[in-house]
């Protein structure tokens, strides 16, 4: 099913698209971004994040996330790429008592987690989740999944729908036109899989991936 968790988020975000294209070369940008260390996360925002820092934005996300899967106490949740764990931080929050695990493909994310969650996160690949089957009541990837290259990104959707018990939820890139295409194209560092709607559903039916998504427009 399609569900609308980030968008809370994204639509927020004001972009110039022409700025981020011009201002730095494009390839060099994009070659330090994929090191998913110091300066995509808190280095010059040419290259990423411009500093990655812990402000409450993901709060009404994990909000959102609770209510629309009636998480309660005692619940577990993954999140695949959780970067410094501040959406598992606000889960944390928003109802006490569950239990939260992270893994993220960047050591320096995990190196500075945040404190509260950082327990519970660790370094590891997507493609290959270091969980029992059916292990967590809700398996969720945000703004993940489209930096991986095709065979990696099946193994990775497999691994989502079998370390989950019933829920699941995806948030990629994706673009519906060209100009879309071109502002997803001009913003992007990181991503690999450039799709469309109608693509990630063929990703899902090849995986048999049975969970929610939703798709993040550069519009």
């Amino acid at each position: 099913m399609k569900r609308e968790f980030v968008s809370l988020v994204h639509k927020k975000t004001q972009r110039d698209y022409l700025k981020r294209v011009n201002e730095f070369p494009k390839a060099q940008a994009a070659t330090i971004a994929k090191k998913f260390d110091f300066d995509y996360w808190d280095g010059d925002r040419k290259v990423g994040y411009g500093g990655y820092r812990y402000e409450g934005r993901w709060r009404a996300v994990a909000e959102k996330i609770v209510e629309t899967y009636q998480l309660k106490p005692g619940d577990s949740i993954l999140d695949v790429g959780c970067g410094k764990g501040f959406l598992l931080y606000e889960f944390t929050q928003v109802m006490p008592g569950i239990k939260v695990s992270g893994i993220d493909i960047s050591n320096y994310a995990i190196e500075y987690a945040k404190e509260e969650v950082k327990p519970y996160v660790k370094v590891g690949n997507a493609n290959q989740l270091p969980y029992p089957d059916k292990t967590f009541d809700l398996v969720l990837s945000i703004t993940t999944l489209h930096n991986l290259y095709s065979y990696d990104l099946e193994k990775a959707l497999c691994e989502i729908e079998r370390v989950g018990k019933k829920n699941k939820y995806i948030c990629v890139e994706s673009y519906r036109n060209e100009e879309e295409k071109a502002n997803l194209l001009y913003w992007q560092l990181t991503c690999e899989a450039f799709c469309t709607p109608q693509e990630w559903q063929w990703w899902f039916d090849k995986t048999q991936y049975k969970g929610d998504y939703e798709y993040i427009y550069f519009e």
